[in-house]
């Protein structure tokens, strides 16, 4: 599996659990896609980047480093921590906070929103029907520019809400 360039790569979005149909990327090997300029693909790289793209649960760091431990044994919690700054940083993945939580982790790197359900924990993507610019959704005070929307929700998510008979 390779470590996707976001410059030219663009993953779908899903509200899935498999990442094969979440991202196009997730099935091809590594070394077919280009890296940004100055990424190395280290093995730990390369072994936390297919952690993440087995499954779109949105792990935290230490849920990484478990997936990641039975296939690599030596690998250390702080170079998994280490990894998932670098891929965040070069924006092959996106850290994902909420509230007081440790970060989680999305591989989606198109537009959506999250709903953090308040029953299990569970962080599940909801992807926009709409590209339609901030300004133009939000009653915003004048002189102000969106560069960025992080959009979460709280709430049951489709197992917890069909549990409850909500």
């Amino acid at each position: 599996m390779s470590l996707p360039n976001p410059a030219t790569d663009s993953p779908a979005s899903t509200t899935g659990t498999s990442l094969a149909s979440h991202a196009p990327h997730a099935t091809q090997p590594m070394e077919s896609h280009p890296l940004k300029k100055g990424l190395r693909q280290t093995e730990q790289r390369k072994a936390v980047f297919e952690a993440l793209m087995s499954n779109a649960d949105h792990p935290s760091a230490v849920d990484v480093f478990i997936r990641v431990k039975n296939r690599m044994p030596t690998i250390s919690l702080a170079t998994v921590y280490n990894c998932l700054e670098t891929l965040t940083d070069n924006g092959l993945v996106r850290a994902v906070n909420h509230e007081r939580e440790p970060s989680r982790f999305c591989a989606n790197l198109q537009e959506h929103a999250h709903l953090f359900c308040s029953q299990c924990a569970s962080v599940t993507d909801i992807p926009l029907h709409t590209h339609t610019p901030p300004e133009q959704i939000w009653k915003l005070p004048t002189g102000i520019t969106i560069t960025q929307q992080e959009v979460s929700f709280r709430g049951l998510c489709a197992k917890c809400a069909s549990t409850q008979g909500a």
